[in-house]
């Protein structure tokens, strides 16, 4: 049995067609049909019923189909990783983002790392950092932009901080300023109508546990949106919202205003518990000398500053 064999088997699989499985496999037709029938003569079972042009799986094609599409897989996935170690030309990075991060500075250090290695492909996964720890602890992403700290209890996991950021109140800019001063105090939101995020969001329950902390439950205009709505919802004077200051760069309508004392750290997460793959370490060098180069170019998004 060779891969080629199931290669064209798959094709057949797929398209329930002879010919257009040769044309998908850019092979000639009797070509692919002499593959097929070799593999069945090794296997000492029909694949296929080839009944007046219509094509189904055997009960045997039926029991080789997902062992096929395995074995393809795993041959894939070795090709992947052989071809990250020679000289990165190939490769894949899976990354998870917090929304804010994902409409903030993460698409220019992702554009800087493609120019660098155009050849790596860039998977992102926008969560929050609850739903992205889950997944990179299941091996689902290589890397995470979190918010820090990470969950207590999980010696497998590992996070770097990266940036500080305020948090701000945003209100609309036609609206009357929320304060005179620079910054104006969590008591501020008391009384005032919120936009809330979804259930899971950092942010969600970084702004229920300050006011809280400040002796008041806020009070929820509308709740459940991701950043655009949140933002959204702001725009069209359903209330405040507490979002990250990088959120309102391209936000001309948005106005916002510091928080004493409501701050996040930006963190870089990884399992250490098992390498990562070569692309997904250049990334994560990658990250570290762009954030450096903005910082020292004072390009950093208005809001933030970088940890060392």
């Amino acid at each position: 049995m060779q891969l080629q064999h199931l290669s064209y088997f798959l094709a057949v699989s797929e398209t329930r067609h002879f010919t257009n499985a040769a044309e998908l496999c850019r092979v000639a037709q009797p070509s692919l049909s002499k593959q097929i029938r070799s593999l069945e003569r090794e296997l000492g079972a029909p694949l296929f019923n080839r009944v007046r042009g219509d094509v189904t799986l055997t009960q045997a094609g039926e029991a080789l189909l997902p062992l096929a599409k395995r074995i393809l897989a795993d041959v894939e996935t070795a090709k992947r990783q052989v071809q990250e170690l020679t000289g990165l030309r190939r490769g894949r990075v899976r990354l998870g983002a917090t929304p804010s991060l994902c409409v903030g500075l993460l698409a220019d250090a992702i554009a800087v790392f493609h120019q660098r290695h155009p050849g790596i492909e860039i998977l992102v996964e926008e969560s929050g950092s609850r739903d992205l720890v889950a997944d990179l602890t299941r091996g689902e992403l290589d890397l995470a932009l979190i918010i820090a700290p990470l969950p207590a209890g999980d010696p497998t996991l590992t996070a770097t901080a990266l940036l500080r950021e305020n948090l701000v109140a945003v209100a609309p800019a036609r609206a009357p300023a929320l304060t005179d001063a620079p910054s104006l105090p969590i008591t501020a939101l008391r009384d005032r109508p919120i936009v809330m995020f979804r259930r899971g969001y950092d942010l969600r329950e970084s702004t229920t546990t300050a006011c809280r902390a400040a002796g008041f439950e806020p009070e929820f205009a509308v709740e459940g949106g991701e950043m655009d709505a949140v933002l959204r919802f702001v725009e069209a004077g359903l209330g405040l919202a507490v979002v990250p200051s990088m959120v309102l760069a391209g936000h001309p309508r948005l106005r916002g205003t510091p928080i004493d004392g409501m701050t996040r750290t930006i963190a870089l997460a990884h399992r250490t518990d098992v390498e990562a793959p070569p692309a997904a370490q250049a990334f994560r060098t990658d990250l570290a000398r762009f954030l450096a180069d903005a910082a020292r170019r004072d390009r950093l998004p208005h809001g933030l500053d970088r940890l060392t």
